[in-house]
């Protein structure tokens, strides 16, 4: 199985790596023969002989517990591990894995977007700095990833304890597959033996009719066949034995790569996520001080555009005021016009003065002669006398 790697992205400095931890290659399953005792070499005769040693025909626990021996390392081995995961009080390390992962990609970098302007209710309610808030949203996710980090780096060590002892386990059974090869090179001698000497023997005692000798006959067949039915099934638990080793080894391999998978992430995936973060605020704070520089600019081409518009107006204003004259020929044409009417006009009404007061005489003269009358006829009653004809009143002046 190929060992997964990480490799730091070029450009970008990465922490100091752990070592990885150095786990066997996949093993090829093993493919060795059985072999039978009279092919045997010395050194496996000599184990043959030692697992006969431990058969007694005649007794049936022996026959069934035959075997039984040589999986009491890989039994004691598997309680360990089983131990193990009892007593672990933490959740799958993928899962806390992907759980960090999750963390990061929540985290969101647009906050700081220059182009991000505030809502409408953000502008009537005053939304807070970006930078201020992506402090605070940086200090929680940091705070998170610290400890799924402390999980992570848990999971790591029982994941390193783990392959430890899969080696462990991974010899056990492996030396348990030969050792069955062992027991059934045995049980298969025992059964040839039986087949061709004491079964053989016991049936000829058994011709006399004896009827002790016929049921010692039986049992013994009857164990033959029980023998026979368990050199079977250690054939069978050394195919799965065998079929083991691989698996064993591809655990392995898997507990492996997680560890390398954690030491990457802590080691590469982490730091670089909080320096592409200080990049962010960075380039956030650089876009900033840009659109302030803008805003200077823009005043100052604001100012000067406005100073030299008002000075042309002022220029203007008072190059007319000088080249003004005192007094305006139009203000001296006016006061001239206005004179000749002024003239004119009193012209006017001095001949209107004297037309009336002519007029004004003639009606005195009438008014004076009206009132002598009227006193001379107001004397001549109070002398009784005849009044004088009174003289016709002046006809009025049209």
């Amino acid at each position: 199985m190929a060992t997964e790697t990480q490799t730091p992205p070029t450009g970008t400095s990465a922490a100091p790596q752990p070592a990885p931890i150095a786990a066997p290659p996949l093993a090829p399953l093993p493919s060795q023969p059985l072999v039978a005792y009279k092919d045997a070499d010395a050194e496996m005769k000599v184990r043959v002989d030692k697992a006969l040693a431990e058969l007694n025909i005649k007794d049936s626990n022996s026959i069934i517990f035959f075997g039984a021996r040589a999986q009491e390392q890989v039994t004691s081995i598997s309680e360990n591990m089983l131990e193990g995961v009892r007593n672990k009080d933490t959740g799958p390390a993928g899962a806390a894995l992907s759980e960090m992962l999750s963390r990061l990609r929540g985290f969101k970098v647009d906050d700081l977007d220059p182009k991000n302007k505030p809502g409408f209710f953000g502008r009537m309610l005053g939304s807070a700095n970006p930078v201020t808030r992506f402090i605070q949203q940086y200090e929680d996710v940091r705070k998170q990833i610290d400890s799924v980090s402390n999980r992570l780096d848990g999971h790591k060590n029982k994941l390193m304890e783990d392959i430890v002892k899969l080696d462990r386990l991974y010899d056990a059974n492996l030396q348990y597959y030969h050792t069955l090869a062992d027991y059934i090179a045995a049980g298969d001698e025992m059964l040839r033996r039986l087949d061709a000497e004491v079964i053989p023997a016991l049936a000829k005692e058994a011709e006399s009719a004896d009827m002790l000798k016929a049921q010692a006959l039986r049992d013994m067949r009857s164990m033959r066949d029980d023998l026979e039915r368990r050199v079977h099934d250690l054939k069978l638990t050394r195919q799965i034995s065998m079929q083991s080793l691989p698996s064993i080894r591809l655990v392995q391999e898997n507990d492996k790569s997680l560890v390398t998978k954690i030491n990457s992430t802590m080691a590469n995936t982490i730091p670089l996520w909080k320096q592409q973060l200080a990049q962010a605020v960075t380039i956030y704070r650089a876009s900033e001080a840009a659109k302030t520089v803008k805003e200077a600019t823009d005043l100052t081409n604001e100012l000067l555009k406005k100073n030299a518009d008002m000075l042309r107006q002022a220029n203007k204003d008072t190059r007319e005021q000088v080249e003004r004259g005192i007094v305006d020929i139009e203000a001296v044409k006016h006061a001239h016009a206005q004179l000749i009417a002024t003239i004119e006009e009193s012209l006017t009404i001095a001949d209107e003065g004297k037309k009336k007061r002519a007029e004004a005489e003639k009606e005195l003269v009438g008014l004076e002669a009206s009132l002598k009358s009227a006193l001379a006829q107001a004397s001549a009653r109070a002398q009784g006398a005849r009044p004088p004809d009174a003289a016709p009143p002046a006809p009025p002046k049209a």
